[in-house]
């Protein structure tokens, strides 16, 4: 199998599954060329090599990427062709986000956000947000009493992590039925396999376009609602942060507030998903952790290792040519690291395509690497540990319905659609 072949099938939707056997296939050659001129790399040194490597761009502009593979806009900014749009691309467009800049704007952009977010400006917020997760995942859990089938995605996974993102944003959790469809289906038009050139593929391309643009001009409302009114929230505080960089402008506040709505959320939901998945899957893992709560967050990191939420980021191109693992990657070509591939690597992690509790801690790429490294990594582990140690203590003797369940339609954010459950009953909040 070419690296070209092995890179097509890893990204077809009936491997989402488990992609796993085509980057084993790929790693044979860890920097490999594939179509459009994309060089994909799923060696784990060669990934963390080129995540701290300066050559590599993480900015949409400095390369084709996905308007060379698709045709598409990919930059998630508001396009003159948008409906409605085209009078708010003076005030919104032209900027990005922190995941598709480079330093010196990736790092001012990372640390306005974080005035708002984390250490040293705001070091209790995290920690303040385990109180309100645990008072969650026990109201989703008390609803379940009674029934003996919930999906973990639906039921549990997707509320918790939805109902944190949009208190610390201030966006109003009652408006997440509406936003959920738009995000849904603006992921799945970001379809970057072989089904993309169908006609299913590219009528989700398009509606992909339409859902962004609703889900711009309502974070758009909601920016200029902060602007008269003010508020509580992170949008709020943005807007009229005049901190030592200076206020973020208008285009950014917009496209790291949609990176912050979307990330802060669906990788968390893959993340406690699979948790669940990973240990249903392992006979004697559940028992384990429950004698031993303390192994949580070992668990987590592991399943993450096994299982990433984000396989991929597709923003990378090089600056120059760059030698690497016996492959010279030319100036200007796309790069994608394959998170989830390296994740799989023998020559970093023995017996890679095991859950192993008692895996000695190696760093996985889980949450990225170099300075794009996840900013919302603190909060998703406290999110998932708060969820998966009260579905261990609460839910009694939980079993997979369909193994592999089904899967959503993204190969960035991987994760199941839905994961149905039998199960015998719901303790009561109290129980041990």
């Amino acid at each position: 199998m070419t690296p070209e072949q092995a890179f097509a099938e890893a990204m077809k939707f009936e491997n989402r599954p488990n992609p796993y056997p085509f980057f084993d296939e790929l790693r044979k050659t860890p920097v490999a060329r594939t179509a459009h001129g994309i060089y994909v790399v799923t060696g784990y040194k060669e990934i963390i090599a080129l995540a701290h490597d300066p050559r590599v761009s993480s900015d949409l502009r400095n390369g084709s990427l996905l308007a060379m593979i698709r045709g598409g806009d990919s930059s998630g900014a508001p396009s003159d062709a948008d409906s409605g749009m085209a009078e708010m691309l003076d005030k919104y467009g032209g900027d990005t986000m922190m995941i598709l800049s480079d330093p010196p704007d990736h790092s001012r952009m990372r640390r306005q956000a974080m005035r708002h977010f984390g250490p040293p400006h705001c070091p209790d917020l995290i920690p303040s947000m385990e109180e309100y997760s645990v008072r969650i995942v026990n109201d989703l859990l008390d609803k379940l009493k009674g029934k003996h089938r919930f999906d973990v995605v639906d039921d549990y996974a997707y509320p918790l992590p939805v109902a944190v993102i949009c208190k610390i944003l201030g966006v109003p959790v009652e408006d997440e039925k509406q936003f959920h469809v738009w995000i849904a289906e603006f992921l799945g038009g970001m379809d970057l396999g072989p089904e993309a050139a169908t006609e299913e593929g590219k009528r989700r391309q398009a509606k992909g376009r339409e859902s962004r643009t609703e889900l711009t001009k309502y974070l758009i409302g909601l920016i200029e609602r902060a602007e008269k009114k003010g508020g509580e929230g992170m949008i709020a505080q943005l807007v009229h942060d005049t901190g030592p960089d200076g206020r973020m402008s208008s285009s950014e506040i917009l496209q790291n507030c949609i990176l912050l709505l979307v990330a802060g959320h669906d990788s968390t939901v893959n993340l406690l998903a699979h948790c669940v998945l990973t240990l249903l899957r392992n006979p004697g893992s559940i028992d384990k952790l429950r004698k031993r709560p303390e192994l949580i967050p070992r668990a987590i990191e592991e399943v993450l290792r096994l299982e990433s939420s984000v396989q991929f980021f597709p923003s990378r191109s090089a600056l120059s040519d760059i030698e690497i693992a016996g492959t010279t990657i030319p100036s200007g070509a796309p790069i994608f690291l394959m998170y989830t591939a390296g994740n799989r690597d023998p020559a970093q992690f023995p017996d890679p395509n095991t859950f192993s509790l008692e895996r000695d801690a190696k760093e996985s790429l889980g949450w990225g690497a170099g300075v794009h490294t996840c900013f919302g990594g603190p909060l998703a582990r406290l999110e998932v540990n708060v969820g998966l140690e009260t579905f261990l203590r609460r839910v009694r003797n939980p079993r997979l319905v369909v193994d592999p369940p089904p899967y959503r339609p993204s190969q960035i954010f991987r994760g199941p659609l839905h994961c149905e459950i039998e199960i015998d009953g719901i303790e009561d909040r109290g129980a041990s």
